[in-house]
């Protein structure tokens, strides 16, 4: 199976992750660790992830609420767990690996009024439940990595509990499924919790086996039961649910609390969750050629796993942001961090700051808050300020920017972040009296004012809504000049690609006197002028953008360039008619502060192609200024790994039994590790 490329549906392999008791159990982190060990052992690995909520996508959900809106490289706003399949497994997901209710309800209702279903009466019976098994067998085959090649597993995990009404179409569509695609190739993990109560100090087994009976109820059947605990599950409590969950007690999975997530593949390894999903499944021994093209072993996990027990120093981060009452609004930040955590030898302590308490008015509304958030401000490392929507809060995060910047404390600004820079710079040092962004004052008096502004064509048109309206998605950003701390932080590379999620930019008609005052804008990007677009189409190609993309392309202009070159090139760019009137075509997507250790702002969000093995360079430019380390890194004396320091070598690493050692080296396992720039 493992060289066969051009398999049938039936030769796919499919694992349904559900869970049962509550939500929130842990689906997602073992979804993204199964996928784990089965990529560690050479199988090719895609993800699903279903909601059942009627939602079309994430797109226009509160973070207070539901947490992060994580983005693809497509521009599809999906759940948050789709970061962790990605993190893990080092795969790049499309919005159509996130399903939910509403997209396969407007799906079918589309189908419907095109005349398609032929006059039926179009039910949830067979129409739905076709519609979900037709989605996820499509979706399953897409090549997901570099390979570009059909996954051989696909691991699809369904939101929610088992037994809520909003997923039962999803339970009856993969009753059926199973029979489709035939039972070799189907299995059923069930995640459920064994709570321990204080008052008993017992482990409880009922609500995992009502669980069970639950989902047995709906036609499937468990192949393991993972169960999550406080604590390791006793010989008694296994043999208690193994006899009551009418599975052997191999299927039962202990997976209890642990000190780091980097632990639970090899939680689920130890207890031969590989070996009985091999078997249960039929796996063939997989090729020369795809063991070849393995990048991390088990043994990579173990070394992480063991790396982030064992930190003494640490290093501490102020971390701004409207929605800090709910840490799951910031995931892909809070993983960011810790990724670049890894890789600078430090163990990180975040300070969550609500932006609102740094606020004036806040000294005599809620002294307790302000003080508290102005003692975590002033004793941080290093600031971060990421991204959000609205007004509120807004003068405290524009108040850090301050505070960072004259007292020269390394920082980080996202999205938001970067345009609060932007905003406390005109007011404070060029002394742009009211500067702000369109976003929060509609009625900004004069044109230097607006220093942030909307972009028309991002911007929700009558009749349109809020959803999927933004610049979304992956997009390319070109550096102007060498002269940049980010630029080496990225390898020296002179344009890049992350991903972005905003309707407002920083506004490019005041741009050159910004730089010239000493915030210079280091990188810009183009403006593809739709979300839909991957090649810029020559036709709509504008001035500046076509500059851009020249100077992209011509390595040897911008070496020997002096910082006056790059305050020309910002000029000129700026200045080019994008739309043939009034406006630039480019967008300013890179900030950094004349003679600050670390003061970056960037348009995009690096956190979401941030990994463990390879943190965001924003990120670890961050971590290594906060712990002192910069200078020495951008000079070229490398911070030794720990990676390499605790033998995690990807030449001497062990893999899983039946696979052979990968012979990537260890640079590609740490940037840290590799010569200077």
């Amino acid at each position: 199976m493992g060289s066969n490329s051009g398999a049938t549906e039936r030769s796919m392999k499919y694992i349904l992750v559900t869970g049962g008791v509550i939500s929130g159990v842990g689906k997602g982190i073992i979804s993204s660790s199964l996928g784990v060990i089965l990529k560690s052992h050479g199988y090719r690995v895609s993800a699903i992830k279903i909601d059942p909520y009627i939602n079309i996508d994430a797109g226009t959900f509160s973070p207070h609420e539901h947490g992060e809106v994580y983005v693809l490289d497509d521009g599809g706003e999906v759940d948050l767990d789709l970061g962790n399949y990605e993190r893990f497994l080092g795969v790049r997901l499309t919005r159509d690996n996130n399903i939910t209710t509403g997209k396969i309800y407007k799906q079918v209702i589309d189908k419907e009024r095109l005349g398609s279903y032929l006059g039926k009466t179009v039910q949830v019976i067979p129409h739905i439940t076709d519609a979900i098994m037709e989605w996820v067998a499509r979706v399953a085959k897409i090549p997901v990595d570099n390979s570009g090649k059909q996954p051989h597993i696909c691991i699809i995990e369904l939101g929610g509990t088992v037994g809520d009404i909003e997923g039962m179409p999803f339970a009856e569509a993969f009753r059926q499924f199973q029979f489709r695609v035939q039972s070799h190739n189907f299995f059923n993990v069930h995640v459920s919790l064994v709570p321990e109560p204080k008052s008993t100090g017992e482990q409880k087994t009922k609500p995992t086996q009502n669980g069970v009976r639950e989902l047995r109820t709906s036609g499937l059947s468990p192949d393991l039961v993972v169960c999550r605990s406080e604590t390791a599950l006793t010989a008694s409590t296994k043999a208690k649910l193994s006899m009551f969950c009418q599975v052997t007690p191999e299927q039962v999975i202990d997976v209890h609390d642990v000190t780091n997530i980097y632990h639970v593949p090899l939680v689920l390894y130890n207890q031969n969750v590989l070996k009985i999903i091999e078997e249960r499944l039929k796996l063939h021994e997989i090729s020369d050629h795809c063991r070849a093209q393995m990048t991390t072993s088990i043994e990579h996990w173990r070394n992480l796993a063991n790396i982030c027990d064992r930190f003494h120093e640490t290093v501490r981060i102020a971390l701004v942001g409207k929605y800090v009452q709910l840490e799951d609004a910031y995931t892909s930040v809070i993983k960011a961090l810790k990724h670049a955590a890894i890789h600078v030898n430090r163990k990180l302590i975040i300070d969550f700051i609500n932006s609102e308490d740094l606020e004036e008015n806040h000294r005599s509304e809620k002294p307790a808050n302000y003080y508290k958030a102005w003692s975590q401000l002033t004793s941080a490392e290093g600031v971060l300020v990421p991204g959000g929507f609205g007004e509120r809060g807004i003068e405290g995060k524009i108040t850090a920017c301050k505070w960072a910047r004259e007292h020269n404390i390394p920082f980080l600004g996202i999205c938001l972040g970067m345009q609060c820079a932007a905003i406390e710079f005109a007011r404070n040092v060029c002394g742009i009296n009211g500067a702000n962004s369109t976003e929060f004052s509609k009625n900004l008096v004069g044109k230097e004012q607006q220093i942030v502004i909307d972009m028309p064509e991002h911007s929700p048109e009558e009749g349109r809504g809020m959803g999927a309206t933004m610049r979304l998605g992956r997009r390319t950003s070109v550096f102007l000049t060498t002269h940049s701390k980010l630029y080496a932080l990225y390898d020296s590379k002179l344009s890049i690609s992350e991903r972005h999620r905003h309707r407002y930019e920083v506004n490019p008609a005041l741009v050159p006197m910004l730089a010239r005052k000493g915030l210079h804008f280091v990188g810009m990007g183009v403006d593809e002028g739709s979300n839909n677009l991957t090649v810029i189409d020559e036709v709509r190609r504008t001035d500046s953008s076509s500059a851009l993309l020249k100077l992209a392309a011509d390595n040897v202009a911008i070496k020997d360039q002096t910082i006056a070159d790059l305050l020309d090139k910002i000029d000129e760019l700026c200045h080019k008619g994008g739309t043939g009137t009034d406006r630039t075509a480019v967008r300013m997507e890179i900030v950094e502060l004349k003679n600050h250790p670390y003061f970056v702002g960037v348009q995009f969000h690096p956190e979401y192609l941030s990994s463990p093995m390879k943190p965001s360079p924003p990120f670890l430019g961050l971590l290594l200024g906060a712990s002192k380390q910069l200078d020495g890194f951008l000079n070229g004396t490398r911070v030794p790994s720990p990676m390499t320091l605790l033998g995690g070598s990807m030449s001497s690493a062990m893999i899983i039994p039946r696979a052979k050692s990968a012979s990537s080296s260890t640079e590609e396992l740490s940037p840290l590790s590799k010569t200077a720039p």
